[in-house]
């Protein structure tokens, strides 16, 4: 009662509440989809303005409502996630962008922050651990959920150790394939230069997209891009 007669004496009681953040939800599972907009809307000064479950819807939301925090998975049908994130950050710069997603390997983490996004959740995360994330990206800090800041460590320690090539976790001939892709060759081109079977190479790319979990070839070019990757070649 005191601090109610308090705020009442200082005029406080008229003070307009702070507006809250207005988040937008990119996801194309029905069940995460289902938790967040629960999560949300069981909470003071958060409002979900909507969802979307592809890539493609992801840009035109982000016009139209010009949201606080955009809440992205990088899996989404349609363009690559993290090209995605850099379209959103060139068109609505003040939008922030937390990453939602069930995996957080070290290149991931590292394209998705290389892109713009302010965070990195894995959607195993706990509810307060959301709410937490989406305030402190809102209030323009980086955070990372404690699985992704290992990973982040991992590769801050490895700064430090003798350089190695990207992408650790493929094979010497999937790499080369990769650094052939990302240089713009096809399929046959690649064949004959590594002197390989066509279908060989395909098998190879197949492993390739399974192993850096991107959807198609022009995913996994951006990655290779990105990692310094793909020269022009002769």
């Amino acid at each position: 009662m005191t601090l109610v007669d308090f705020r009442l004496r200082s005029g406080s009681a008229h003070r307009p509440r702070p507006k809250p953040l207005r988040v937008l939800v990119a996801d194309s599972q029905p069940v995460v989809r289902d938790g967040l907009r629960a999560l949300f809307g069981s909470v003071e000064g958060m409002s979900l303005l909507a969802e979307v479950t592809s890539a493609a819807d992801v840009l035109r939301e982000v016009h139209l409502h010009r949201p606080d925090v955009l809440v992205l998975d990088l899996e989404l049908p349609g363009p690559d996630g993290i090209s995605v994130c850099r379209q959103v950050l060139r068109s609505a710069p003040d939008t922030r962008v937390l990453i939602f997603n069930r995996f957080a390997d070290a290149t991931s983490v590292t394209a998705a922050m290389r892109a713009g996004a302010r965070g990195y959740l894995l959607k195993r995360a706990g509810g307060a651990d959301v709410l937490r994330a989406v305030r402190s990206v809102a209030a323009g800090e980086v955070i990372f959920g404690a699985e992704v800041a290992n990973a982040v460590t991992e590769l801050f320690f490895a700064s430090d150790s003798p350089a190695r090539a990207p992408f650790p976790e493929l094979t010497a001939r999937e790499r080369q394939v990769l650094e052939l892709i990302a240089a713009g060759l096809p399929n046959s081109a690649i064949a004959r230069r590594l002197d390989l079977a066509t279908k060989t190479v395909s098998n190879h790319i197949s492993s390739v997209l399974a192993k850096l979990r991107v959807r198609d070839r022009a995913a996994a070019i951006i990655r290779a891009r990105e990692a310094g990757l793909g020269n022009p070649v002769s």
